[in-house]
């Protein structure tokens, strides 16, 4: 049986936090190194969402950073950050209802990051999406 949505935005959370950390590295790898470690079969809906943040991710950035008060999105963790810019990328980018990207996102910050992380992802996606 396939992975649901959500244990596919899992995923790909997963591979934007490895990409981030390893950037600054000298490894040498490629995107679809991650996807494929990550990944026991080809999935087009966590290759659409990581490509999609990679390619976009400067416009998200400064998106998320328009709604953060004293703050940028490079001073919350990396696993807030790949879920804010999932999060951001499927609201601007993808016919992906509003709702459902905000709720994905609130669950995964639930799960992997802290109050204060989980809070400002609320507060960002909510404006984005009400601006």
């Amino acid at each position: 049986m396939g992975k649901s949505r959500s244990e596919l935005r899992e995923k790909a959370m997963v591979i934007l936090y490895q990409i981030d950390t390893m950037s600054k590295s000298d490894v040498s790898w490629t995107v679809d190194d991650y996807i494929n470690n990550n990944l026991e079969i080809d999935n087009e809906f966590v290759k659409s969402l990581v490509y999609g943040v990679i390619t976009y991710q400067s416009v998200i950035d400064d998106l998320a950073n328009k709604y953060m008060k004293e703050w940028d999105i490079t001073r919350i963790d990396k696993t807030g950050a790949a879920i804010l810019r999932i999060a951001i990328y499927e609201i601007k980018y993808t016919d992906t209802p509003s709702i459902v990207s905000i709720n994905e996102a609130i669950e995964l910050a639930k799960k992997y990051s802290d109050d204060n992380v989980r809070k400002i992802i609320n507060a960002v996606l909510d404006k984005i999406v009400n601006e």
